[in-house]
């Protein structure tokens, strides 16, 4: 299925209207409120393509296009729906901000019971979880971006008052998610003969190394990163001597929640009094991500373009990018620790620290290595390894190939999803755990990403075919009738063999957000220039050469002063051999065929003298 960003962003705004407006005012529903994961999603399936395209702006009602307004003609006229999107943001704000003033990051019904006897106490789900932490990072953002424009824009006093309030909000919003993060962030240090270094060795080794071998191979992959985390990080005691230890290992990543004990960060910002950490000092793969996506926004261009951040939040965002890039360099050598046959290819991955095994894991592994891929200059070598590993996963998640008669696959990656144990959060009542089911989501997202990346061709075009794949199957996912009519997620119609158990929640926000973000990035994959071929960047040169010799030689042939019908067909030839020698580096495809047009005009020109003079 072709992906067309912007009829497809259309047809979700138009669903995301009818569910979640109501004579022009934004209704949360039952299920707003909840949780702060969710709510910020929500939001975000409007803001963050509204201001990353300049095709869907809504903060300027002049410039607002025709069909995107009508897309999202149940949110209000075209000067009310921007003020709308305001009071929204408002009400989120608010919802999200405890008594004590501090913004609350809540995953509310998105965490689960790890015990079907015991339902979680109202604590738990009031605890903060690193998935809002980095939403909000995004969401905050894009509502700063959204009303340094608007305000400009509007003269009504009321929403002059809720713009003023809510950018108050939104940048203490995004002050306290950044805090977040940093206390979320750990490394974790562990001897090799513990439980954690055994797996670890067995992930490296593959089998066919020794624990010695993999020792030596870690000791000497990770020196100078090791002791770039000792001299840059403050960290426990216990930790800093563990890493100096080069016989022990490490990890680092984000836990899921606040670190237990892990120590407030001095900012002068009023985020209201730092909440005490639950969470044990183990990074979690999924978190990891997570973070690392909403992080890479605090420096995007746009960001950086309108000054969003103030000096303090740039000195927090400097601490986060120094985690992020450390965080990236770690996973990376991880994934590809043997060179002859990477960790990463032996699919699916055993996490070290909570001991499961999923192809979830391998495609969160492959979205860091994707991070770093982007950040450094990645050879052919790596875009190609990493393309067959994205093409397996499709194939194993069932997106590209048929599910088996009682498929446990569907279950456990697309339906009830993979169960991360929260460890620390049993100490407020029962086991707690989060449910990963958007690996379709996730795999398109990181398709797209890779694709915009490679500037191979064999490799482009692969990832293409399988991002189609990928975007079909989640299309037709879709909830085709009730509440939530256009939005995610009904497994059931990719899988109508399987048997699948219903989420008791009408609309999967989490999805939803998934989709319209790779929405915008495939709208910037496509304004990319397309990949050059030499092969073809050579044939075009060759018949440009030969044009604009023929072309020559045809003008010899005319009157200096023709300024009849060959004359202006000369000069057209002559304007088009120009833009064809313009574009041959950038686009030598249409160069190319620029270049036939003008050999057959040339030609064409020639048969007609010739027949002339035969007529003399």
């Amino acid at each position: 299925m072709q992906i067309k960003p912007r009829q497809h962003l259309l047809d979700i705004w138009q669903a995301i209207g009818r569910h979640s407006f109501e004579q022009g005012q934004w209704v949360w529903g039952e299920w707003g409120g909840k949780s702060s994961v969710a709510d910020a999603e929500r939001l975000l399936c409007l803001l963050y393509p509204a201001t990353e395209i300049p095709e869907f702006r809504l903060d300027d009602p002049d410039t607002t296009q025709a069909d995107v307004h009508q897309a999202l003609r149940r949110g209000g006229g075209r000067l009310d729906l921007p003020a709308n999107l305001v009071r929204a943001a408002s009400d989120f704000m608010r919802t999200h901000t405890g008594e004590d003033k501090r913004p609350t990051f809540a995953g509310g019904y998105y965490y689960g019971s790890g015990d079907k006897s015991q339902e979680l106490t109202e604590e738990q789900r009031r605890l903060d979880v690193v998935d809002s932490f980095s939403m909000s990072i995004t969401l905050c953002l894009a509502t700063l971006g959204f009303l340094k424009i608007y305000e400009t824009r509007t003269r009504r006093t009321d929403i002059q008052e809720t713009i003023a309030e809510l950018r108050a909000a939104t940048g203490n919003r995004l002050t306290a998610a950044m805090v977040g993060l940093l206390r979320s962030f750990t490394v974790n240090a562990f001897d090799t003969d513990s439980d954690q270094g055994r797996n670890l060795t067995e992930l490296l080794g593959q089998g066919r190394l020794s624990q010695r071998q993999v020792l030596t191979m870690y000791q000497s992959r990770f020196r100078a990163l090791r002791a770039a985390i000792v001299e840059s990080l403050s960290l426990g005691i216990d930790v800093e001597e563990g890493l100096k230890d080069e016989n022990q290992y490490f990890e680092c990543g984000w836990a899921w929640s606040l670190v237990k004990d892990a120590p407030e960060v001095e900012t002068d910002e009023a985020i209201g009094p730092q909440p005490k950490g639950v969470a044990r000092a183990v990074p979690y793969l999924y978190f990891t991500v997570v973070a690392l996506d909403g992080i890479q926004d605090l420096f995007s261009e746009r960001t950086l373009t309108l000054g969003l951040l103030n000096a303090e939040q740039q000195k927090l965002a400097e601490a986060l990018r120094l985690r992020w890039e450390l965080t990236q360099q770690y996973w990376s050598g991880i994934a590809r620790f043997d060179p002859d046959r990477w960790p990463l290819e032996d699919i699916p991955w055993r996490t070290t620290g909570q001991e499961l095994e999923s192809e979830y894991f391998s495609l969160s592994v492959a979205a860091i290595l994707v991070h770093d891929l982007m950040r450094r200059r990645a050879t052919d070598d790596d875009l190609a390894r990493t393309v067959t590993v994205m093409e397996r996963l499709a194939e194993r998640g069932r997106i590209t190939s048929r599910m088996t008669r009682d498929d446990p696959k569907v279950f456990e990656l697309h339906n009830a999803g993979v169960k991360l144990p929260l460890q620390g959060g049993e100490q407020l009542g029962a086991p707690m755990t989060w449910s990963l089911h958007d690996f379709s989501a996730q795999l398109l997202k990181r398709t797209i990403q890779l694709r915009t990346l490679s500037r191979n061709l064999a490799s482009h075009d692969r990832l293409l075919s399988l991002a189609e794949d990928a975007f079909g199957h989640m299309w037709r996912r879709r909830i085709r009738d009730g509440e939530g009519t256009g939005l995610w997620d009904n497994v059931h119609a990719a899988y109508p063999g399987a048997e699948i158990v219903t989420r008791h929640v009408p609309v999967s926000w989490n999805i939803t957000e998934r989709v319209a973000e790779v929405m915008v990035q495939v709208h910037e994959m496509y304004r990319q220039p397309p990949v050059r071929s030499s092969e073809l960047t050579e044939l075009a040169g060759a018949l440009l050469s030969e044009a604009a010799h023929l072309l020559g030689n045809e003008q010899m042939e005319a009157a200096p002063s023709d300024d009849g019908r060959h004359g202006m067909q000369l000069r057209n030839i002559e304007v088009k051999l120009r833009r064809a020698r313009d574009l041959l580096d950038q686009r030598p495809g249409t160069a190319y065929a620029l270049a036939l047009d003008v050999l057959g005009q040339l030609d064409a020109l020639t048969r007609a003298r010739e027949a002339a003079a035969q007529g003399r």
